[in-house]
């Protein structure tokens, strides 16, 4: 049975791509596969109970890719066209299905081991990616092979670790970096009592209260980032700025963070 804050996760996308159908029913399609529901927490499991880590499972990915569509509307409104677009080999749409699909199984890796999850992921994540896009586009060859191409490289590239060369694949790197509140820490905090690997990683974000996406003052987008001890700044230095100073999107990024009641430094613009 899906979690009430995953279900609540799902609302929220579905409402944020209600004007695109075929998001839409990407999206859905995803929610209906047992199967992935079922790597999903499995990984979840492996990553807090095994490993010592924060969720990796079925809310934070889903949260991820509410991030990223957030970030790409943004983007539209402000004129700034995907990757796709700019190379005239899909639609804006293509795009919001390629990051969908992405955020959605992204962390599948997590199944197996930390070390090297995004490789993992891409194996793990390629029957649901080919049995989701032959249901979306039947007869479409063409927008299957690039949204499958595109939403790897998504995949492949969310933990700064390799090149990756698209807006899109820049988008869910930041957005995977910018799930960073306090809630991801909460269970491995409860469970875990003695000192593990990955320790200050739960700390840090669990002292971040709120993560925002909006539209910036200098620069497309904003993330404005709350928290209630400086330990959060471990969060952001090390983790989201790492992503955005990897990300093709970085150029449209600007980052706002501070302890609450004390003025926000701006860390990237």
């Amino acid at each position: 049975m899906k979690s009430a804050k995953e279900q609540a996760k799902e609302a929220k996308l579905l409402e944020k791509i209600k004007d695109y159908p075929v998001c839409t029913e990407l999206a859905k399609h995803l929610f209906e596969n047992e199967e992935l529901q079922e790597m999903q927490d499995y990984g979840n499991s492996v990553s807090i109970k095994r490993l010592g880590y924060n969720d990796h499972g079925p809310v934070h990915m889903r949260q991820v890719a509410i991030n990223a569509v957030k970030m790409l509307k943004i983007l539209k409104d402000c004129g700034i066209k995907t990757s796709l677009e700019r190379e005239e080999i899909g639609t804006f749409e293509d795009s919001m299905c390629a990051v969908i699909l992405a955020g959605l199984v992204h962390d599948l890796g997590m199944m197996i081991g930390r070390q090297s999850h995004e490789e993992l992921s891409v194996m793990l994540a390629m029957p649901t990616i080919e049995e989701t896009l032959k249901s979306i586009f039947p007869n479409d060859i063409h927008k299957r092979v690039v949204v499958r191409s595109l939403a790897l490289e998504c995949i492949y590239g969310h933990m700064s670790t390799k090149k990756i060369h698209s807006i899109e694949a820049g988008i869910i790197l930041i957005a995977d970096g910018c799930d960073m509140t306090k809630g991801r820490a909460r269970i491995p905090m409860a469970i875990n009592k003695t000192p593990r690997a990955g320790d200050i990683h739960k700390y840090s974000a669990n002292a971040i209260t709120h993560v925002g996406i909006h539209h910036g003052e200098r620069k497309p987008i904003k993330i404005d980032i709350e928290m209630s001890a400086e330990v959060g700044f471990f969060q952001i230095e090390e983790v989201l700025l790492t992503k955005v100073n990897s990300s093709p999107a970085q150029e449209y990024i600007e980052i706002f963070a501070g302890v609450t009641g004390e003025e926000k430094k701006c860390y990237w613009r």
